[in-house]
Parts: C-alpha cells; structure tokens; sequence
C-alpha cells in the first residue's frame, strides 16, 4: 500500500469545538450528544476541544500565550472540524470568534461543519455568520449541518442530520488531506 492510500485508511482526526464558554450553558451538552453519535463511526477519530477549558487572555496579547498556542496546535493536528455553536442576538459568541482568530494557517485547507443550536431559527443565524468567517479562512465548509431548537425537538429527531454532515464532512476531510499530501496549500 502506498504512503497515499496508508494515509486515506486512517481515520479521520475531527477536532468537535464547543464554542460557548457561558456559565448554564447547553453547548456542552449538545457537543457530547454529537460526539457520541459521531463515535459510532469507526472512520473518524474524535478529539472535543471546549473552549471553557481553555484560560485565553482578555485581550489580544502581542505574543501567544501557553492557552492560545495550545489552542493553535490542537487546530493544526485536526484534519477537519465540527464547530457547536448557540445563537446569541443573531450571531455566534464572542468567545468562539477569539479562539478562531487565534489560529489561521492551521485552518486552511480543512473542512468545517456545523452543530448549531437556539431558538426558533436553531441556531442558524450563527453558522451562517461563521461561514463566512471560515471562508477568509480557507476552509471548505459543508452545506448540510445540524440544528436544534431548544424549544420544539429533541437531540434524538436530529440523527439523520449527522449521518449527513458526518458523511460530507469524511469525504472532504479525505479529499482535502490527499490534496495536502500531494500538494501544499498556499493562501
């Protein structure tokens, strides 16, 4: 077997982001619900990085702090990503939006999917905002993602929804790690 096709058979390493850092918040919650559907895979190896355990600075410091290279380097070994976000006021937490500023080569050329969750619109107010960012960042983010509405459904009517976004997400978090392997990516 060639280094190519070795590397194609490894699972693939998605980093699950839990991106609110709010004291009573549900995105841990949703975050382990997701990644305990995704572990029944056995063609993705799954690492949960919640950004309340992670002690960022107020303040965008000159240099990296020991958190935000550690954060950094956590994004660096993903081969794609899986970002759980809430809705707050129509957009996505301030606290996801400075750890995503903390890496940027790291980003590149990955796939990102989408767990969002809120009220009446699921959370989708954010990710669409996200895309966006994820975009400047050169990552390839995937159209089919899962919603919650706190009010209305439970985690248990959403299991389609990940079989879709994981599916995406593995054959471009494949496709995308050939490329690298082949090629560097240059921004």
């Amino acid at each position: 077997m060639t280094d190519t096709r070795a590397a194609a058979a490894a699972p693939l390493r998605v980093a699950v982001i839990i991106g609110s850092t709010r004291e009573g918040r549900v995105g841990d919650s949703v975050g382990r619900w997701f990644t305990e559907q995704a572990r029944k895979r056995d063609d993705l190896d799954l690492a949960v990085i919640d950004l309340a355990e992670f002690d960022f600075p107020e303040r965008y410091p000159q240099e990296a702090t020991a958190p935000m290279a550690r954060f950094a380097a956590e994004v660096e070994e993903a081969e794609a990503f899986v970002v759980v976000t809430p809705e707050y006021n129509r957009s996505f937490p301030a606290s996801l939006k400075q750890a995503i500023d903390y890496a940027y080569d790291e980003w590149q050329a990955k796939p990102v999917g989408f767990v969002s969750y809120g009220y009446g619109s699921q959370g989708l107010y954010a990710v669409e905002q996200l895309r966006c960012v994820f975009t400047e960042l050169h990552t390839v983010t995937m159209r089919n993602g899962v919603s919650l509405n706190l009010l209305e459904e439970t985690v248990e009517d959403r299991g389609r929804a990940v079989t879709s976004l994981l599916d995406q997400l593995g054959w471009w978090g494949l496709a995308l790690r050939e490329a690298r392997a082949v090629r560097p990516y240059i921004s």
